[in-house]
């Protein structure tokens, strides 16, 4: 059953790739990495600091307040890409707008719109989209941790943030990696919200795989295909060898 539903479809792909990347393929190709890398480290990195602010702050203030909020932003997950895009885009633009207004008006000339189009605004909708995946990451590791060594941080005149920084973030590394690769991925996958917002020529690996399958060109999407079944290797990855510690 694996090699029918992974290994041959994976073998497939490596034998056109093999001849699919020579000439002109190979920059492309580079590219299309780069780009992508950049954009999910780049929503990864955010997503997980702003997963591990929700997350401490409900800990530290359990008021229902705060549970709403960090509900609230992290609901984006259970939203199509496009809604997201679109809900992105709105407000997006009449900040822009307002913005370059503002800045026009200053300068004494108009300014282009900075935002709208940017790559900016594609991070923006790629946290709002995948916040939950890290949220949920974070939060979890982080409650594994017993109140009890928040009060004895306390209780040696550590504040907050040293409790945070010396008790919790060492204990919670694998909960950070596990939510850094998960975003990661997820954002290497998506496609919706990338075509809706990229910036003109900013393509990814996602967008090539549909372009290329769309005009039945197989062998040119197999890299591009390949890499991000490569990436999604990672978490499995991580979580057999934290799953090892854990059992040593």
């Amino acid at each position: 059953v694996l090699g029918l539903a992974f290994a041959l479809p994976v073998a497939q792909l490596l034998a056109w790739a093999g001849g699919a990347l020579g000439g002109w393929r190979a920059p492309r190709f580079a590219a299309l990495l780069g780009h992508t890398l950049l954009l999910a480290g780049l929503a990864a990195t955010l997503a997980a600091l702003l997963a591990l602010v929700l997350a401490y702050a409900g800990r530290l203030h359990p008021s229902p307040g705060v549970r709403l909020a960090a509900r609230s932003a992290s609901m984006g997950y259970a939203l199509p890409g496009a809604v997201i895009a679109v809900g992105v885009l709105v407000p997006l633009a009449w900040l822009d707008h307002g913005l370059a207004g503002a800045l026009g008006w200053l300068a004494g000339h108009p300014v282009p719109l900075l935002l709208t189009g940017s790559a900016a605004g594609l991070v923006f909708a790629y946290v709002a989209r995948f916040l939950s995946v890290s949220f949920q990451t974070v939060e979890a590791s982080l409650g594994k941790i017993p109140p009890s060594l928040d009060d004895a941080a306390r209780s040696l005149g550590a504040g907050a943030g040293g409790t945070l920084g010396r008790v919790h973030l060492p204990l919670m590394r694998g909960g950070l990696l596990t939510a850094l690769l998960l975003v990661f991925v997820e954002t290497m996958k998506e496609l919706p919200a990338t075509l809706l917002l990229r910036p003109l020529g900013l393509d990814t690996l996602a967008i090539e795989v549909w372009e290329r399958t769309s005009e039945a060109m197989w062998a040119d999407a197999a890299a591009p295909a390949l890499a991000i079944v490569a990436a999604g290797l990672a978490p499995v990855v991580v979580a057999i060898r934290l799953s090892g510690r854990r059992a040593s």
